[in-house]
């Protein structure tokens, strides 16, 4: 047996233990419902999470980028070799309490809120970082970055100039494999953005006197339908402007007065979001419009300098490995204006994130687990 094939059986080994580790894991994290925001919550999922470390980690609680979150929570191993990385994940959720969904084994599926989005992918990078405590030599520094509010952060991003001075950046969003039966790895992502539009109209009876109002809620659909037409995911770039959420009204007998609209934007380029803003109009028939940017995050593109490690990944799994673009926003984009290399989507196959019906494909951890060792391998090689 030569060299190559040795320490594939190796990793392969590594990587079913870990996987078999994964799925209790995921199991313990989605049967506690964490919709972002709700602090109580982040704290019990947090306390779930540092007994899955590796003892020898050094567990610091940062403050969330968000106000009035619950802190991050980051794990540090200290090494004797040269390279540093950082592994990002968040605990967050979309669900609401009376939404959520526990987990639960459905043949080859693992089915629960945030299983893919993205408690699947927290348990692989705890298997990865308990692996590397165990071999201190090969680094200088690994961190676990897993945050509380990916998912619906009101602030910029916090964390990235902390990791200045990293190597990589490893993001363990769900995965994917192509058609053609390659692994992908997420090397490209879009820029992303979100607006808070607020509207200031006048209250009046709505069945005495309706004509004495301006509805904050007509003016704001006006503002939704105009913004919608500036979607053009097919145009130079790639810009996605799509209206999510219109609060208005307090009284089934009362024009609204108030009112504001969430509206979420992605492009290749930050620079395209101007258009968007342009578009909003100071006033709307008497209705006053106020536009705030709510977050934004900056585009992702390490496809070239990816490469070489996607390629040494492949040759030790002995499976072809692609650079893909996703127009997902996640920290990954975050932490990439910070280090030089930032590679996103090494979590395990899945679907329908963000919906009822999400799972995670359980046949997948193992292959995922490996091929993030084979990652880190790359650059810890380097």
């Amino acid at each position: 047996m030569d060299t190559s094939d040795h320490a594939r059986q190796g990793r392969s080994r590594l990587a079913a233990a870990i996987s078999e580790r994964a799925l209790r894991e995921t199991l313990e994290l989605v049967a506690i419902s964490t919709p972002s925001g709700d602090a109580e919550a982040a704290e019990r999922a947090v306390a779930a999470t540092i007994p899955m470390l590796p003892p020898s980690a050094e567990v610091e609680r940062i403050p969330c980028s968000s106000p009035d979150h619950a802190p991050d929570l980051l794990a540090t191993l200290r090494g004797t070799g040269r390279a540093r990385l950082v592994l990002v994940g968040h605990l967050d959720t979309v669900f609401s309490h009376e939404r959520h969904q526990a987990g639960a084994v459905d043949g080859n599926r693992l089915r629960g809120s945030g299983t893919i989005d993205m408690k699947g992918g927290d348990a692989l990078a705890l298997g990865v970082m308990r692996e590397l405590a165990e071999r201190t030599d090969s680094f200088a520094e690994v961190a676990l970055l897993l945050v509380v509010d990916e998912e619906f952060r009101t602030a910029d991003f916090a964390h990235g100039r902390r990791f200045a001075g990293f190597d990589a950046s490893l993001c363990f969003e769900g995965g994917e494999r192509l058609a053609d039966g390659s692994e992908a790895l997420v090397v490209k992502r879009k820029a992303a953005s979100g607006i808070r539009i607020k509207a200031n109209g006048v209250a009046a009876h709505s069945g005495a006197n309706p004509d004495h109002g301006r509805s904050a809620l007509l003016a704001l659909a006006s503002v939704a339908q105009r913004l919608a037409t500036l979607h053009d995911p097919e145009g130079p770039d790639s810009l996605t402007v799509v209206p999510v959420m219109l609060n208005s009204g307090e009284a089934m007998n009362a024009v609204p007065a108030a009112g504001e609209l969430l509206v979420d934007m992605r492009a290749d380029r930050e620079e395209a979001f101007g258009a968007v803003f342009a578009a909003v109009p100071n006033d709307i028939d008497g209705v006053g419009l106020a536009v705030e940017q709510m977050r934004l995050w900056p585009g992702m593109d390490a496809r070239e300098i990816a490469a070489p490690v996607l390629e040494q990944a492949a040759a030790a799994i002995g499976r072809p490995v692609a650079g893909t673009a996703r127009g997902g926003a996640s920290d990954a984009s975050n932490i990439a204006p910070h280090v030089p290399l930032s590679i996103d989507g090494l979590g395990p196959l899945g679907g329908f994130a963000h919906n009822p019906h999400e799972h995670v494909l359980i046949d997948s951890l193992a292959p995922r687990a490996e091929l993030a060792l084979a990652v880190v391998d790359a650059l810890l090689d380097d």
